[in-house]
């Protein structure tokens, strides 16, 4: 077994965390600031949380302008990346100046939301609407502070594409969702030809 210690480093061409805790959905955030002005970023730490209510989150490594935009308008929409959103989702990672407009760069539209202000992506076919319940700062296991914001989000609204849904069940392969993996550049999908079934045990007893 190849052990290390994180605190000492890990002696490897690239750092194998998130490769390892991977694939991850990826957490493609739409906010505005203050004067209304819309942001989009991509997140590789994001998640789902909670059922009821539903809770998503994504961190982000120091104080960037999607956190500061939800945290000064306590809203967000996550949007869903598939395979055919996945280089206009690469663009809108691009470090630009505050104010300027990734859905312009990455030739995307802005979508009206109904219950925040900050836009969908319409190209995507699944969005969250969300409205901020914490924004937390990481910290160590010795207490020290962490330059990384976690900011979770309970989800008010969602839209979901008609062909994503058969007989009510939603279809997670037919939506091909980009995850992303480990590397600097490592991404994939899903294809059905992958599932496989498990029945819980407490389920199996009912």
């Amino acid at each position: 077994m190849y052990f290390y210690q994180p605190s000492q480093g890990h002696g490897l061409p690239h750092d194998p965390l998130n490769a390892i805790v991977g694939p991850r959905p990826i957490g493609w955030i739409a906010s505005v600031d203050a004067q209304g002005r819309p942001n989009l970023a991509p997140y590789s730490f994001f998640n789902c949380f909670n059922y009821r209510p539903p809770i998503i989150g994504f961190a982000s490594s120091g104080w960037k302008d999607s956190v500061q935009n939800i945290v000064d308008t306590k809203e967000f929409v996550w949007n869903l990346t598939t395979r055919d959103l996945a280089v206009a989702m690469n663009e809108s990672s691009a470090s630009l100046p505050h104010g300027e407009n990734e859905f312009t760069r990455a030739g995307l539209t802005p979508a009206p939301s109904l219950l925040v202000k900050a836009p969908r992506v319409a190209e995507s076919p699944v969005n969250f609407e969300c409205r901020l319940s914490q924004c937390i700062q990481l910290t160590g296991a010795d207490g020290t502070a962490v330059d990384t914001w976690l900011v979770l989000g309970e989800v008010v609204g969602i839209h979901i594409a008609e062909s994503l849904l058969e007989n009510g069940i939603y279809q997670t392969a037919r939506a091909q969702p980009v995850l992303r993996a480990g590397g600097p550049s490592a991404y994939y999908t899903i294809d059905e030809s992958h599932r496989f079934d498990l029945i819980r045990p407490d389920a199996r007893q009912s």
